[in-house]
């Protein structure tokens, strides 16, 4: 495939020699200086953006095993030396030794064919079920440019049945046929030395491309989204897609022999790839699926559910329910859905916000202090962080997203404060505050510092602010006018008789003739009532 993009200044300075090859000419370029001065002064060494799964199988028959032993222009990248290694270790050619990484018989197999790893274990393990000739085909397609001119259709078993009908094909380029055919057999003498251990009926028919390039290309092998569409996931993770109407969409399962397309899309573009009847992995291909037991979190029913999946990559090959679930295991999934979803799954209640908000303002007040606190931390990012200490036991019959409302938060949090911090926060913190006039109001814990909204008239003779936490914090007085309105907010309630009350009384006055507004606030009998009785 041909891709456009902008080469170096070194390569321009190259191509621009090739003007004067044979006698002086002139080379344009067709961008501007300025474009010119922003390419890079150098293309980037093949060996930092190739395919390293051939490096990698020929130092370890070198017995190499640290790269940095040679001496290289370029070092070969860790990463992608290391992704050329997993590779060689899912075909089988690599194992672990004494001394590092060594070939398998498989392995050294596949170091004496001239081609890339992914192709010599297509072809020998082709060979093993009598499908040497068509891998060896298939092999050439993949390496000579596209057999078909000016076709989109992706289906390589079309490429494939060319071999044997060409005059079916008019696209056919009989040129790169030629070549193919040739270097098919060339494989093919290469390959007759190994046995046929299983063979196939009909070894020659196209359908047996998929199974050949899943040998290849396990991490390529792609389930469409959804019953119809031209969109599907591979086993590597990777999202890819054909640009137009294809063949082969009609098929569920796909393996991918070419892909490409810009970094910046979201789908690759499927090339080349071939149909997969799914049934033959377990049968020929056993080794690629993997069961796992999974516990998820299923956002329409609002549910966990437990399955044993054979997984192929990132894809689902098959799928049972699981019934037996170890508790442990069932926590931990609906710890995370609460994670992810949020405190607030959980039954919150205003007064459950009051006692959380209670314990870190304490909290706070021991830390601001430069000491440790005896109060624990629940905050709700604490909580998040220690679903699985304190919420976890109490899950065992929570299965749905419903059953969370029916969970006694109160006692499960109340738990979190041995004795006797319970007792400690009833009386450093409290939820009320008895006013001269009796009345129980209510403390919110909300604000910091808390906030007391009294009525001013019950406060009448008070000199003193309130004060919570063993005198460490003034509560803060939301003063209420009959309305049940603030006239005034102070942590200072003696500085407000002695100042503010004179405007305040003032203004009350006028607005509330029939209510009490004493000259002296601090002589006055408090009331709830407009006036104190007589």
């Amino acid at each position: 495939r041909l891709h456009t993009r902008r080469i170096s200044r070194a390569a321009a300075e190259q191509r621009a020699g090739r003007a004067g090859r044979t006698e002086p000419g002139i080379c344009y370029r067709l961008w501007s200086a300025d474009q010119h001065a922003q390419l890079a002064a150098q293309s980037l060494a093949e060996i930092l953006q190739a395919d390293l799964a051939p490096l990698a199988l020929q130092l370890t028959r070198w017995g190499v095993d640290d790269p940095a032993e040679l001496a290289w222009l370029d070092e070969p990248p860790a990463a992608a030396l290391q992704q050329g290694r997993d590779l060689l270790i899912q075909l089988g050619a690599l194992e672990r030794s004494e001394q590092g990484w060594k070939l398998t018989a498989h392995g050294t197999a596949l170091s004496d064919l001239p081609m890339h790893p992914r192709l010599a274990h297509m072809l020998l393990q082709g060979q093993r079920l009598g499908l040497g000739r068509s891998a060896c085909r298939l092999a050439a397609i993949l390496g000579e440019r596209d057999l078909l001119r000016g076709v989109e259709d992706a289906d390589i078993g079309r490429r494939l049945a060319a071999f044997d009908a060409p005059r079916n094909e008019p696209a056919l380029d009989r040129g790169a046929l030629q070549r193919a055919r040739q270097l098919a057999e060339q494989w093919q003498r290469l390959i007759a030395r190994f046995p046929v251990q299983e063979a196939v009926a009909e070894p020659d028919s196209e359908r047996w491309a998929g199974l050949l390039l899943v040998m290849a290309y396990p991490d390529r092998i792609a389930q469409r989204r959804g019953e119809q569409g031209s969109d599907y996931r591979l086993a590597n993770g990777r999202a890819a897609s054909f640009v137009q109407v294809d063949s082969l969409q009609q098929h569920e399962w796909l393996v991918v022999a070419s892909l490409g397309g810009h970094a910046s899309q979201r789908n690759a573009r499927i090339f080349l790839a071939a149909a997969l009847d799914p049934q033959w992995l377990p049968r020929y291909l056993p080794e690629l699926l993997k069961p796992e037991q999974t516990l998820e979190w299923d956002a329409r029913s609002e549910s966990l559910v437990a399955e044993q999946q054979q997984r192929l990559g990132a894809l689902v090959f098959s799928r049972e329910p699981l019934k037996d679930i170890a508790p442990e295991q069932r926590n931990r999934a609906l710890c995370a859905v609460v994670r992810k979803q949020g405190i607030n799954l959980l039954p919150w209640t205003p007064a459950l916000r009051q006692w959380q908000a209670r314990i870190l303002l304490l909290r706070a007040l021991d830390m601001q202090q430069g000491g440790e606190s005896v109060w624990p931390d629940v905050s709700d990012a604490a909580l998040l962080d220690t679903l699985e200490d304190w919420l976890a036991p109490w899950l065992g019959k929570v299965n749905r997203l419903a059953h969370f409302a029916n969970l006694d938060l109160q006692a499960i949090l109340a738990a979190l404060l041995p004795w006797p911090l319970p007792r400690d926060l009833d009386e450093q913190a409290p939820t009320h505050w008895t006013v001269p006039t009796g009345s129980r109001i209510r403390i919110d814990y909300s604000e910091t510092p808390p906030v007391l909204a009294v009525r001013l008239q019950e406060m009448f003779g008070n000199r003193t602010t309130p004060r919570i936490a063993n005198g460490r914090m003034a509560l803060k007085l939301h003063l209420l006018s009959p309305a049940q309105r603030p006239v005034q907010v102070t942590q200072d309630l003696e500085g407000f008789w002695s100042s503010s009350y004179a405007e305040v009384k003032k203004d009350m006055k006028g607005r509330y003739p029939k209510h009490y507004w004493p000259d002296d606030p601090l002589q006055a009998e408090p009331t709830t009532r407009a006036k104190p009785r007589k």
